[in-house]
């Protein structure tokens, strides 16, 4: 984990936020904020000669919005990790996705009808928790040499000895879904869940975004849904995905059960149930995260005789959920990002 002086620049039209910031930031130990902006325009020329680690960066502002920023630091060359911070994110969840399909780190929101107080100890908390992921995502990596490309098969419609696959995401998900879903082909013979940790708000926003991008129908799932094959199911957030099998067919289950290693929906959960209605015909992708969920799940999908597969940890934003999977063995693949739709093809079609 990177243990130096994590430099910040504080990007806000509204001079109220901008403050209420620079104070949370103060009270963060092994923080320095270098520089603040009220416009794109300025946040972009002073991120370019500041070169901050962090970047906390309002959607909505005069000239180049909060997304215009992200795209103009990225044709520079430039990569600060970008949390964003906007009333955006509570009523305009679609731009909240676009921000994180777009390379944004994470996001927290502004408060909003709320006692000053309680806001600011509420940003320092939500703050306090994306920069220690900022940290863990700046710990070196090894760098191994990445195999050729693999085509991606075109037609899948052969018989698959898997029934199903779950991918499990936490920071850097959206991003990371962007690069894996739209490239799985339109006959994909098996269903595919997926479980991104995100609030509740954004969800329906993701699956939306992806179903535009993707030969596959991805929808949100609900309880009771009907599964079925070459459609992709995201689990709603704050709800726990499950599948259940009734005579022929199966269905979505959702439940608000307890958070497992603080999350619902979690990947453990939905890896384990679907090991039980699949048992060992389950493919797993543990993609990009922090912390360790998925763990419990790939450990029991294994125990079934399942597959695991981990994004490699260079393109990984936060090499932790994938680390925690091949560290404790179970992994049968490590793979880049940029060829995961390939393998998790390949593997379906027995080509590994």
């Amino acid at each position: 984990m990177f243990t130096g002086v994590l430099k910040v620049v504080v990007v806000d039209d509204s001079a109220l936020y901008r403050q209420m910031l620079l104070t949370v930031l103060g009270r963060i130990a092994g923080v320095e904020v270098v520089g603040t902006a009220s416009d794109g325009d300025a946040a972009v020329e002073l991120i370019a000669r500041a070169k901050p680690d962090v970047v906390t960066l309002d959607v909505q502002m005069p000239g180049r919005d909060g997304i215009e920023v992200l795209r103009a630091l990225r044709q520079r060359g430039l990569a600060p990790r970008s949390i964003m911070v906007s009333t955006l994110t509570a009523q305009g969840a679609p731009t909240t996705v676009a921000a994180l399909m777009e390379g944004a780190f994470d996001f927290i929101l502004k408060p909003a009808g709320v006692d000053l107080h309680v806001s600011r100890d509420r940003i320092q908390s939500e703050l306090t928790e994306k920069l220690a992921a900022v940290r863990e995502s700046m710990a070196p990596v090894e760098a191994a040499a990445a195999p050729p490309l693999a085509e991606v098969p075109r037609r899948t419609s052969v018989a698959t000895r898997y029934e199903a696959v779950v991918i499990g995401t936490s920071t850097g998900g959206p991003q990371a879904l962007r690069a894996v879903i739209p490239l799985l082909p339109a006959d994909l013979p098996v269903p595919v869940f997926i479980v991104q940790h995100i609030p509740s708000q954004y969800t329906a926003s993701l699956a939306d975004r992806l179903d535009g991008m993707s030969p596959l129908r991805v929808r949100e799932a609900t309880d009771g849904m009907v599964v079925e094959p070459g459609v992709v199911l995201l689990a709603p957030g704050s709800r726990h995905l499950g599948v259940e099998r009734r005579g022929e067919r199966v269905f979505c289950a959702l439940d608000d059960g307890p958070k497992r290693r603080g999350c619902r929906p979690s990947v453990d959960h939905m890896i384990e149930s679907a090991a039980q209605v699949y048992g060992g015909r389950v493919l797993a992708a543990v993609l990009t995260g922090m912390g360790c969920d998925g763990l419990d799940g790939c450990r029991e999908l294994k125990r079934r005789g399942g597959t695991v597969l981990a994004q490699s940890a260079a393109g990984c934003v936060v090499y932790g959920m994938p680390k925690a999977v091949s560290d404790a063995g179970l992994v049968d693949e490590v793979v880049p990002l940029e060829q995961m739709a390939s393998r998790i093809t390949a593997w379906l079609l027995g080509k590994h």
